[in-house]
């Protein structure tokens, strides 16, 4: 099955980049990122943010744009059955070049797991330096942590705003 990512949640003052790998069947079934409901991202948010948590789009999306955050996904486009990053194939990134001359005060680049971080490490090499921090994936496929567990590792978001 042929996917392609959505586009960024941003604004021109973003200070941190959040990059996941590709949305997941979910996802673009809704064409909402981290659609899923047992996908623990947006109430990663909204905890670390002390905001009342939304199941509505839009204000999740302000959430972010809020806090002078971005996110995007590391492919724009991929081959893959079902939601695991595992399964992805033929995977093309995103122009990171442009996307980041856009947005210049971003400085920290944050991955939504492992393999977020390794396919931007294969396809992406920037001129510019930037701070490159993977934390655990906020997806239900990841239970080797707890909840817990994630939710202090996401805290870091605070210290770069």
């Amino acid at each position: 099955m042929k996917s392609f990512s959505f586009p960024p949640i941003s604004n021109h003052d973003a200070n941190v980049l959040i990059l996941g790998t590709m949305p997941g069947t979910k996802s673009l079934e809704l064409n909402q990122y981290y659609g899923h409901n047992q996908n623990n991202f947006w109430k990663f948010m909204f905890t670390i943010f002390k905001e009342d948590f939304s199941n509505d789009y839009e204000t999740k999306k302000a959430l972010l744009q809020k806090n002078k955050i971005a996110l995007w996904d590391v492919l724009q486009f991929c081959d893959r059955v079902g939601s695991l990053d595992s399964a992805i194939k033929n995977e093309i990134a995103n122009d990171f070049e442009t996307f980041l001359k856009q947005h210049p005060n971003i400085k920290t680049i944050l991955f939504n797991g492992q393999k977020a971080a390794a396919f931007f490490k294969k396809y992406v090499h920037l001129q510019k330096s930037y701070q490159l921090i993977t934390l655990p994936s906020t997806s239900p496929a990841n239970a080797s942590k707890t909840y817990q567990s994630k939710l202090d590792q996401w805290k870091i978001i605070s210290s770069f705003l």
